[in-house]
């Protein structure tokens, strides 16, 4: 079981980050979140995630380009963002990431399926992306205002890969947090029956 100091790393005293110090995040850095997050459960071990972090001062440029105007600056002053596409051709890898049956053919020529498990595991392994963030000391502003038809053709051209959301990654300025927004007690969101 983790302590309480790990457990306020990860949820209870974590905040979403809006300001961001001028410290780069480093690739190696990138690369230890991906090697930490990419072995949180999916279904079927689907892995529909595919992640581009965006660092660059031209890449980050595009994607400011299709934020939202309240989003803008965050994105452009975060030292990375990444941005949490879901191929929606992912049941292709499923011989391989499921050898167990044969788990394509699930999924084949069911669109319906296709969106809905990609949309499902991809958010997943974009939560777990952002847990990872935490455990390695970096802070998280996960968004959703954007143009997601302008970002799929912005950073995934004619790929089988779409945007779900995205998030800036990096050391957030604890002095300019907002006070704590509240929370819903487990009797006003959950029941056990």
């Amino acid at each position: 079981m983790l302590d309480s100091a790990a457990l306020a790393t990860l949820f209870t005293a974590a905040r979403t980050h809006n300001v961001w110090l001028d410290k780069p995040v480093s690739d190696e850095l990138c690369h230890q979140i991906y090697d930490l997050a990419k072995w949180g459960p999916t279904s079927a071990n689907c892995c529909p995630a595919r992640i581009l972090f965006v660092k660059s001062a031209v890449e980050k440029d595009k994607l400011v380009a299709c934020m939202a105007p309240g989003n803008q600056e965050k994105t452009k002053a975060a030292p990375v963002t990444a941005i949490i596409g879901m191929d929606m051709e992912f049941y292709e890898k499923l011989p391989h990431l499921f050898p167990h049956t044969d788990a394509k053919s699930w999924f084949a020529g069911n669109q319906p399926l296709i969106e809905s498990t990609a949309f499902r595991n991809a958010t997943l392994q974009g939560a777990y992306l952002m847990i990872a963030a935490r455990a390695l000391g970096l802070d998280c502003g996960p968004m959703s205002g954007f143009d997601a038809d302008r970002i799929n053709a912005t950073f995934f051209g004619n790929s089988s890969i779409k945007v779900n959301f995205v998030c800036s990654l990096g050391y957030g300025d604890a002095t300019q947090l907002f006070p704590r927004s509240p929370r819903f007690t487990f009797d006003e969101a959950c029941r056990i029956v």
